[in-house]
């Protein structure tokens, strides 16, 4: 399933928001959305609705899966400044490309992002940076191995991995299994996949579900432990009945791909 020759094979790829990402072979598709844009993407998919429903909260421990290029992380630090809010944030990202993330200080970012040029030079080369606002931690490793021994509870969980027909070991249910035991017991998840099967995988775990729609972009899933108000909610019994085959991923049905 995951190919280490293929890894280093990356080229970068614009976006219609007029910022760059890359392509993966690896993963045969490229980090974030060329049509939404991948600072359009990590702003309107994953922080401005995280932060809005959690803006009670002083303190915020995130979960940024994966870090791949780090968008989600820096544009929550670039939303926060450009805001000028008070919220403290510490972000956990597993990401097994340590080269990727390495190479991240000579990354043509976003001219929004030179604010924290000198953060995203200091997590490219130590994979780590702390100060009196933003703590951000790189995981290194395989994600399935990282996250059981995360010892934090988590408030939001950008679930941004690489799509489920690329990458299904992290979209079973098993997996969201692992993410609801380190959640706090008001988390939320913000992700890009509307599919059932990814939907029924988060809501087999105790997440409410929801559509979350944002201006020139495709609507998105937020699934939050706790019953949100405002939020289009989605009735997944009804989805269910409606739907009566379909099912979650699980990890038996994609483990055999792991060993070949």
């Amino acid at each position: 399933m995951y190919n280490e020759t293929l890894r280093p094979q990356k080229k970068v790829v614009l976006c219609e928001d007029g910022t760059n990402t890359l392509y993966s072979k690896e993963f045969d598709e490229p980090y974030h959305s060329t049509k939404d844009g991948a600072l359009h993407e990590s702003l309107e998919k994953h922080v401005k609705p995280s932060l809005a429903l959690k803006s009670h909260k002083e303190k915020l421990t995130i979960l940024d899966i994966c870090f791949g290029l780090g968008y989600n992380t820096f544009a929550t630090l670039y939303y926060i400044k450009k805001n000028n809010l008070k919220t403290k944030v510490h972000i956990l990202s597993p990401e097994f490309d340590k080269e990727l993330i390495h190479s991240l200080d000579t990354f043509d970012f976003p001219l929004g992002f030179e604010s924290i040029t000198h953060i995203i030079k200091t997590v490219a080369t130590d994979l780590y940076y702390e100060d009196e606002q933003f703590k951000i931690e790189i995981l290194i490793g395989d994600a399935r191995k990282s996250i059981p021994q995360i010892k934090e509870k988590i408030d939001i969980v950008y679930q941004d991995a690489f799509s489920p027909a690329h990458n299904p070991m992290l979209w079973t249910k098993e997996w969201f299994s692992d993410v609801r035991a380190i959640c706090n017991e008001d988390a939320i998840l913000t992700t890009y996949s509307t599919a059932a099967a990814i939907r029924l995988g988060l809501y087999e775990n105790g997440f409410y579900i929801f559509v979350h729609r944002a201006e020139m972009m495709r609507y998105s899933t937020v699934a939050s432990l706790k019953m949100l108000d405002g939020v289009e909610y989605i009735d997944m019994e009804l989805k269910k009945e409606r739907n009566p085959t379909a099912r979650s991923m699980k990890d038996r049905d994609y483990l055999k791909d792991m060993h070949r």
